[in-house]
């Protein structure tokens, strides 16, 4: 099983219970009875946005949920790695032709409740292929099975593939990296989703260091632990390269904000030290 699905490999996990906060709250979004859809956006490469919505899904599988998962990161995807399943048939293939339906391309994963869609064969024309109307066709006949519909998306500051996504979904998360992205960036992002008509359901941010141990009430922790094999010229031992947590604020604008006010860390420390400590012992008890 692949290290990434940590919602799925320990489901009582401190993490995995931060994923299921985010689900509750991000199911306030929809009116009953209804399904939900939500674009995964970033910046740029490597902030962590498909292990994000991987784990997303999964936490609402786990609610008895039916879900799927669409790559529609057509250039560079990796869901079919993180499930590790073939890459193709996939999104770029249903485009292309005007036969099949878009469930004919639907993969079952191990999880249950959980299916997703690959990105299929690279195609020359990506962003052509999402404005056409056979997207919108495709993700109106998946609304009818499915009650979750995540998009783990290209980042916005390099194509425009995400920002042509959010004008049919419900809302849009951004995952930006801590000490990585830029606030101008992603002040861009916001904007440019918002002037299609997007909407912000938050931003979620990445990679922020244990040793800050920074919480408050109304964000939410998630952790991320990667294993990098490091060769010394002492030793060929390996050790823990990266030790992350995450947190998510529901209102974009505060978020922008928030992360330049160095006053947040000294608020409520007994609940940091004890958030932390189960983190701590979780990333311990995983070694």
């Amino acid at each position: 099983m692949n290290s990434e699905l940590i919602t799925h490999r320990d489901p009582k996990s401190p993490i995995s219970e931060v994923f299921k906060t985010l689900r509750t709250n991000l199911q306030f979004m929809k009116y009953k009875d209804e399904s939900i859809s939500l674009l995964v956006t970033s910046t740029m490469p490597g902030e962590g946005k498909t292990w994000v919505t991987s784990n997303l899904g999964i936490a609402f599988a786990q609610s008895d949920k039916k879900v799927v998962i669409i790559d529609s990161d057509m250039r560079k995807g990796r869901l079919h790695n993180v499930f590790e399943t073939k890459i193709f048939p996939g999104l770029s293939n249903y485009l292309a032709e005007d036969k099949k339906s878009i469930k004919d391309y639907l993969i079952k994963t191990e999880m249950e409740n959980l299916w997703i869609i690959p990105a299929g064969n690279v195609p020359p024309n990506p962003s052509e292929l999402l404005s056409t109307e056979r997207m919108l066709q495709g993700l109106e006949e998946l609304k009818r099975s499915f009650d979750v519909i995540l998009f783990d998306s290209t980042p916005c500051m390099l194509v425009t593939d995400a920002v042509i996504i959010s004008r049919i979904v419900d809302a849009t998360m951004i995952v930006s990296s801590h000490k990585l992205t830029k606030m101008e960036n992603l002040k861009t992002v916001q904007k440019n989703i918002e002037n299609v008509g997007g909407k912000i359901a938050g931003v979620i941010i990445n990679r922020i260091p244990v040793s800050l141990k920074k919480y408050k009430s109304k964000y939410y922790y998630y952790g991320e632990r990667s294993k990098t094999a490091e060769t010394s010229q002492e030793n060929n031992s390996s050790r823990i390269h990266q030790e992350e947590v995450t947190y998510v604020e529901e209102n974009t604008e505060t978020t922008l904000e928030s992360s330049s006010e160095k006053t947040r860390k000294s608020k409520k420390k007994q609940e940091q030290d004890e958030i932390m400590e189960q983190i701590d012992q979780y990333l311990d008890d995983n070694k």
